[in-house]
């Protein structure tokens, strides 16, 4: 099992995740944040950190697109082990459909 990031970190960015991970397997990008599905332990600890509630197991329904997801952007963005503010959109963006629609594949800055 692994954990992985969905479409509702888009335009979000919570970063308060990186902070607890104990393996420092998440990577960022312009608009959203990923986790390197073969660096993750599985420990969950992630997860309730979300206020966006956008990090989910793999063993939910239809996740497999969501592991090559994360794997595909984990592998092209820097690692992010510090917390930052989230996006000046956070609120707003929070539970908004289709927000795969605004995807960047810019990378982030990291750190």
């Amino acid at each position: 099992m692994t954990y992985v990031v969905l479409d509702n970190c888009i335009n979000c960015k919570y970063t308060d995740c990186v902070e607890v991970c104990p393996v420092d397997c998440f990577y960022e990008g312009e608009n959203m944040l990923v986790i390197h599905p073969d660096e993750c332990i599985d420990c969950g600890v992630c997860e309730p950190e979300c206020p966006a509630d956008a990090i989910r197991p793999d063993t939910e329904p239809d996740m497999e697109k969501w592991v090559e997801f994360n794997r595909k952007y984990s592998e092209m963005w820097p690692v992010i082990i510090t917390r930052k503010d989230p996006l000046p959109t956070a609120d707003e963006m929070d539970g908004k459909p289709n927000k795969i629609e605004m995807f960047s594949e810019e990378p982030g800055e990291g750190g």
